[in-house]
């Protein structure tokens, strides 16, 4: 069998060439394969045509053009002028459009204008035909029995028709529609009665053409008149409705005190298609007030702060509060442990480093009477802490140690009691030392304006000894007499207002304050806002940490059931209603948020830019704060605002109350700060992340510890001072140029030693021409390390040649100092 096998070979269909192309393989094999080759095709131009390349060789210019190309002209041609005619359709058509738009908007505006005064006309003829009504009912109880009147009585324009028919006569058919009577008395048509489902149109238009009245309302309306006679209709009350610029639609209904669905009815019958959770603008909700027949006051968004009312208290519902006494001085002089021997605890010692971190507020039965104390913070970085004190307080106690002297912390103490003008009782403490001098302690107090009742002064003052309780009563005493003479009182049957001592974020409890109650009664149960926050007591738990059902004026309580962490010093206010203390939480935040943002707005940009420049060499060091409480947080940003100088500073990336969460790690790790936590610590995935992400976390409980630590580390930012020490003099005497070196110097050390590794600087006249390093230091054809006063050496500078007979060589060495940022 061929290799064909009967069929005719591959080839390529006419003018194909063929021919035979020899193979080579190993091994001395071969193999001819037959190929064919297609010839090229010649394209020959029509005559009349011209080609592309002619067109060009003439310049571009076509001489002839043929028919397909001028038909192909027309038909493009023809296709332009249908499309323009199009386009000039299509814009009449539109236009048209537009005008029958326009005419249809306005028929529907005039329509609508129509139906309104119809709807006043027929509103107004309904008052009037009531009025008629009214006053013809009351001429008939007027009249007398058995009158006729016109309405009944035959006229002389009506005759009876009836009259003088036999008793099978009828009356005259009459082709008006038949009258019933309906459920009030008023004569009804058939025509007026519903037939049919019951539209939208006539749902909205009530009245005429409504609904009637259902068997329910029937029933009803019998048995409250078998059981109370005839029932007359309830005078409807006039409000007087406060306005914001918003308003929900259920809360406008609950201020006209109507029914939700009429107020939706109504808004929907003026066209807006709302529900009751939606919002209105004022006018809107202004048209519906006037609509139901109320009377509106326009009120701000500030005006929501009104409910807070400042009421004045009557003299008859006043009664005797407990002082107010804060214990204030410098630290470690004694201040906790005076008060634990009042109160026989032992609260200096649970104290981390033996010194307060948070104001502490306790009450005290002395004798039959109570007695509140606020124990605040001695350290330097408490100091709003101590103003805030001051600012709730009735009586300061000032400690001062009578072994020491009159600190800085004193003096503080001593102006934020006389700015917020509170009587002082100065307890001189450690009377038990050796070293106690309390007459010293008298005197310095004269240098800032207290004097006290042994130097003839008004000021009391007391020898205590908070070890041994030695003169406790007296100052006991001395406190009683100066309540006494300020009488306080409080009326405890007012809503509660309350001064917020410190706040903090428990893990098990939430947001937690601490409270100091000035006037009226605080209640498990209340509403409340506070700052910008707000909240319902769940809780109140007393000093001793028992729960209390209330709390009265003058009594340190914490209160659970915040929503969110309050600052420290914000004020307690009783409200109403949630939604009132919710509506004063929103404003006060938005009012806060408005505040930051045009704070930053009222930044240029050339004093953004001169900020840029002016820190542009500046170190920051940042850190990420975490406190137990409100108080310690702010103590440790004011604290870290005093670290730094010129050319090193702190900046604070974010501070907070709580435990460490990995929201801190992230960001701490985004920005390459530390973590602080002060009596805090982290939770678990915070622990976890910060080990991943290689975050360094430190802990605190001591605040001078960590200011100290963060001063350290803000240290090694600064840049290492440069000490230059003198070590000699050199006088050039001669000047040799050597190949491979350049220019050396020969000179005689006339002071010090010369040292190779030394700063150098050429003085020429006594001025400065270079300053460098030496390239070679040799005595004799030595190379040494340093050459002694009075003897010859060879020097050469490091890349600079121009020295000359007469000049003088400085030699000075330079050492790296280590800077610290000084403290105050």
């Amino acid at each position: 069998m061929s290799d064909q096998d009967g069929k005719k070979p591959l080839g390529l269909s006419g003018g194909a060439r063929a021919g035979t192309v020899k193979q080579s393989f190993a091994r001395g094999r071969t193999n001819n394969v037959v190929v064919e080759t297609k010839r090229k095709r010649v394209s020959v131009p029509k005559p009349g045509a011209q080609s592309a390349a002619a067109v060009n060789a003439q310049g571009g210019k076509q001489t002839a053009t043929t028919d397909s190309e001028m038909d192909r002209r027309l038909k493009a041609l023809q296709a332009a002028k249908a499309r323009e005619a199009e386009d000039n359709e299509r814009r009449a058509r539109e236009e048209q459009e537009r005008d029958q738009e326009r005419k249809r908007r306005r028929e529907e505006i005039e329509a609508k204008d129509r139906e309104e005064k119809e709807r006043e006309q027929l509103l107004k003829q309904k008052a009037e035909d009531d009025a008629r009504r009214q006053e013809e009912a009351r001429e008939a109880r007027e009249r007398p029995a058995g009158t006729v009147t016109p309405a009944t009585a035959p006229t002389a324009d009506k005759p009876d028709r009836t009259r003088n028919l036999g008793p099978d006569a009828r009356p005259a058919r009459n082709d008006a529609p038949r009258k019933r009577e309906d459920d009030s008395g008023k004569p009804k048509t058939d025509g007026e009665r519903r037939g049919g489902k019951l539209t939208v149109n006539q749902a909205l238009r009530g009245g005429e053409g409504g609904r009637q009245r259902s068997m329910a309302s029937m029933r009803r309306k019998q048995e409250r008149q078998r059981r109370g006679g005839p029932s007359t209709p309830q005078e409807k009350v006039m409000r007087t409705v406060q306005l914001p610029e918003t308003i929900v639609v259920s809360e406008l209904a609950n201020r006209m005190s109507e029914r939700v669905a009429a107020v939706v009815k109504s808004l929907m019958q003026s066209g807006m298609m709302v529900t009751q959770n939606e919002v209105i603008d004022a006018d809107t909700a202004e048209l519906i007030i006037e609509e139901f027949g109320h009377s509106v006051q326009r009120v701000s968004e500030s005006d929501v702060e009104q409910v807070i009312e400042s009421v004045e208290d009557k003299p008859e519902d006043l009664v005797d509060r407990a002082p107010v006494i804060t214990i204030m001085g410098h630290v470690d002089h004694g201040k906790t442990s005076l008060l634990d021997a009042i109160r026989k605890t032992k609260v200096a010692s649970g104290e981390s480093g033996g010194i307060t971190q948070h104001i502490g507020a306790y009450q005290v039965e002395v004798g039959g009477k109570a007695l509140s104390f606020l124990d605040t913070p001695g350290h330097a970085a408490f100091t709003s802490m101590r103003a805030r004190g001051a600012q709730v307080t009735d009586i300061v106690v000032l400690v001062v140690a009578a072994d020491d002297q009159v600190m800085p912390q004193t003096v503080e103490a001593i102006n934020h009691a006389k700015a917020a003008n509170v009587p002082m009782i100065i307890a001189i403490n450690k009377m038990d030392r050796p070293g106690a001098d309390p007459q010293k302690v008298r005197t310095d107090l004269l240098q800032h304006e207290v004097v006290v009742e042994a130097m003839s002064g008004e000021v009391q003052d007391v020898e205590v000894s908070a070890h041994t309780g030695e003169g406790l009563d007296k100052l006991l005493e001395a406190i009683a007499l100066q309540a006494e003479i300020l009488e306080l009182k409080a009326n405890p049957k007012r809503n509660a207002e309350a001064a917020v001592i410190e706040a903090q974020l428990d893990v098990g409890r939430g947001p937690v304050a601490t409270v100091l109650v000035q006037n009226g009664t605080l209640r498990r149960g209340d509403i409340f806002v506070v700052g910008e926050q707000w909240g319902k007591v769940r809780a109140l738990i007393d000093d001793s940490g028992k729960r209390v059902e209330e709390a009265g004026p003058s009594v340190p309580v914490e209160v659970l059931g915040l929503s969110g962490t309050p600052g420290a010093g914000d004020v307690l206010n009783v409200v109403g209603t949630e939604a009132q203390a919710r509506e004063i939480s929103e404003y006060r935040m938005q009012a806060a948020k408005d505040k930051r943002a045009a704070a930053g707005a009222a930044t240029t940009l050339d004093q953004m830019m001169a900020k840029v420049k002016e820190d542009k060499d500046v170190s920051e060091l940042p850190i990420l704060v975490k406190a137990d409480v409100q108080g310690s947080a702010e103590a440790i940003l004011q604290a870290m605002e005093k670290i730094g100088n010129d050319e090193v500073r702190v900046r604070v990336l974010h501070s907070g109350v709580g435990a460490i969460t990995e929201s801190d790690i992230t960001l701490a790790e985004a920005s390459g700060a530390p973590v602080i936590g002060f009596n805090v610590r982290a939770n678990a995935p915070a622990r976890a992340a910060a080990n991943q992400k290689g975050v360094e976390i430190r802990y605190y409980s001591v605040i001078y510890d960590m200011v100290d630590d963060i001063r350290d580390a803000a240290s090694g930012l600064l840049s290492a001072e440069i000490k230059e020490t003198f070590i000699g003099y050199a006088e050039i005497r001669e000047v040799f140029k050597v190949t491979g070196v350049g220019n050396v110097a020969g000179c005689l050390v006339t002071e010090g030693i010369a040292q190779r590794s030394a700063g150098v600087r050429l003085l020429r006249d006594d001025v400065v021409i270079h300053e460098g390093t030496l390239k070679t230091l040799k005595r004799f054809k030595d190379e040494v390390k340093e050459v002694q006063s009075g003897q010859e050496c060879g020097m050469a500078f490091e890349r600079y040649e121009d020295i000359r007979k007469g000049d003088v060589i400085e030699i000075f060495t330079r050492q790296e100092v280590e800077r610290t940022l000084g403290t105050e």
